[in-house]
């Protein structure tokens, strides 16, 4: 059976969930991944109210969507992140309270473990997110930055992550990170590293994403097959790079997505540098048959054009893999 093409609702937020779903059905999803903001999915209301879940499952249902993952990257964010006033605006009231950063944290750690109840009572086992970083902003290692000051960073994230993920594990919830800048693990290195940190726990995998390695120059298919057995979700995103006027290197220069100067910018499925036929053929390898959900940005492009081309796209990529060598057939004991 070809693999669920699903739409990742939070660059629609802006949207009611009662208005998406139809315009997602409409453009040819067989699902949405519903983000944890706007009013598409809500962790407190689900915990509170039964009536909330069965709604939210009957106003899928009513336009023939399934629901496979929720995402709460932007309290995930917030876990180990040294707190600013960023945070402020993408996390809930309750989470942020009066600010103090520690308080900001212990609270957006219990909003994550809350996230693992809703899942697993709305009857999904996979949540994405990120988890933010202590030590994200010592990447360029000057002042000079010795091992130490990274493992602390790593011991941090997972001090943090550990109760969270042991929450998710009696929910039989996983936990799928984002692989990210910003987050604890950004490349294949740090993503090992966080395995190791968390003692390689079960429930802490991957929500791959090519996108973020690409333009990082990180081989993103080498992921897929070195992390085959925590990859608990994909996102369909593509990227370009090296198009810019040589003015924004890959740090970004402070502009803003869309800029012609950028040396990177994300792109509509198909339409950047991603080799997503390399992404399927090692998908398949690895037995990977959970959503290709496409996770849609491209600040040049109508969002509506390009998450509808986007889903045609990956629906006409995607194929099955086979168990049977296709010479099998040679053999006379197989005429």
């Amino acid at each position: 059976m070809p693999r669920p093409v699903t739409l990742f609702t939070g660059q629609w937020a802006d949207l009611p969930l009662a208005e998406l779903a139809p315009l997602a059905k409409k453009m040819g999803y067989d699902g949405l991944e519903l983000a944890c903001w706007g009013d598409h999915f809500d962790v407190q209301a689900a915990l509170k109210d039964d009536d909330y879940v069965k709604q939210k499952r009957e106003l899928l249902d009513s336009h023939g969507l399934q629901c496979l993952a929720i995402s709460n990257h932007l309290v995930g964010q917030a876990v180990c992140d040294n707190i600013d006033a960023r945070h402020k605006s993408i996390v809930p009231a309750h989470v942020w309270g009066d600010g103090d950063p520690e308080g900001v944290r212990t609270r957006a750690a219990q909003e994550i473990i809350d996230t693992g109840h809703a899942a697993a009572k709305f009857g999904v086992k996979t949540v994405n997110g990120f988890t933010g970083s202590s030590v994200w902003h010592s990447i360029y290692a000057f002042p000079p930055t010795d091992q130490a000051y990274w493992t602390a960073g790593f011991e941090d994230f997972a001090r943090r992550w550990t109760p969270i993920l042991d929450s998710f594990d009696a929910d039989d919830i996983n936990f799928a990170l984002e692989v990210h800048p910003t987050e604890i693990a950004f490349d294949l290195a740090t993503s090992q590293r966080a395995i190791d940190a968390v003692g390689g726990h079960r429930r802490f995998g991957f929500n791959y994403d090519p996108s973020h390695l690409g333009y990082q120059h990180v081989d993103y298919v080498r992921f897929i097959r070195t992390f085959a057995d925590r990859i608990f979700h994909v996102h369909m995103k593509d990227v370009w790079w090296g198009h810019g006027s040589g003015e924004v290197g890959v740090f970004g220069g402070h502009t803003d997505f869309g800029d012609a100067r950028r040396y990177w910018d994300f792109r509509s499925v198909g339409r950047g540098d991603i080799k997503f036929e390399d992404v399927i053929v090692a998908l398949n390898d690895i037995g990977y048959a959970g959503p290709l959900s496409v996770e849609w940005e491209d600040s040049r492009m109508d969002r509506v054009h390009g998450a509808t081309e986007s889903a045609a796209y990956v629906r006409r990529l995607d194929f099955p893999g086979s168990n049977v060598a296709f010479d099998a057939a040679f053999a006379k004991d197989k005429q």
